[in-house]
């Protein structure tokens, strides 16, 4: 879930006046502000702005270990709100994921974020972790910055990918070498050493999109 209610409280602000600013209706932020829609990437980075709090404040923080709530649907009254919807899919963000050290990888789900359908491939599933650690910085992927994954089992060399190791989780870049794995760090931090595999491991997901928090 999204925390816009306790940042507008936090402010006194009223959803009126987000509303206004935003250019949306009433209905679509209140909607927004009780958890029952998740408003889209942009629409996110638009409220942080007017706000003028980081991304990373709307959301649920990464400690939270509460599961998300399903989202009711809510009736709109406006119809262009309706559709502007209907092009949208929310994806679950899934704690953390290491990129650095492994990390345990809890599949709890902290909230969901609205991302365009345009995106997303149609026969395929979706979720968001978190990354944490500079190991991939070189790759983009910064500490913090939500990471789209694409559910799948295999990967080819020179994908990012989501590894499962001993119940730990990792982003990394994937290369095989016949007889073993390696899934090589991408950092300007020299300490972060390429992981070789010659046990069991699995693949979760492959990287498709960053989604960058910092403003």
């Amino acid at each position: 879930m999204n925390r816009i209610k306790e940042v507008l409280e936090s402010k006194g602000i009223k959803q009126t006046w987000l509303a206004e600013r935003l250019e949306k209706s009433y209905n679509m932020v209140n909607s927004y502000v009780q958890n029952r829609r998740q408003p889209s990437l942009e629409d996110l980075f638009k409220i942080a702005n007017i706000l003028d709090v980081a991304v990373a404040e709307l959301l649920v923080s990464s400690t939270s270990k509460k599961k998300y709530e399903s989202i009711q649907p809510t009736i709109l009254k406006v119809g262009e709100d309706e559709e502007e919807h209907e092009k949208m899919v929310n994806i679950p963000v899934l704690g953390n994921v290491a990129c650095g050290f492994p990390l345990f990888a809890e599949e709890n789900i902290e909230t969901e974020i609205s991302v365009s359908k345009n995106l997303i491939r149609k026969d395929k599933k979706y979720f968001i972790l978190r990354a944490s650690g500079d190991s991939m910085n070189n790759a983009n992927i910064d500490d913090g910055d939500l990471v789209l994954i694409r559910k799948e089992l295999t990967a080819e060399d020179g994908d990012r990918v989501v590894a499962l190791i001993d119940d730990e989780a990792t982003i990394k870049e994937f290369k095989n070498n016949g007889d073993h794995i390696v899934l090589l760090p991408k950092s300007t931090t020299k300490e972060h050493q390429p992981i070789i595999l010659t046990r069991d491991f699995k693949i979760q997901g492959i990287v498709e999109r960053v989604i960058s928090l910092k403003q």
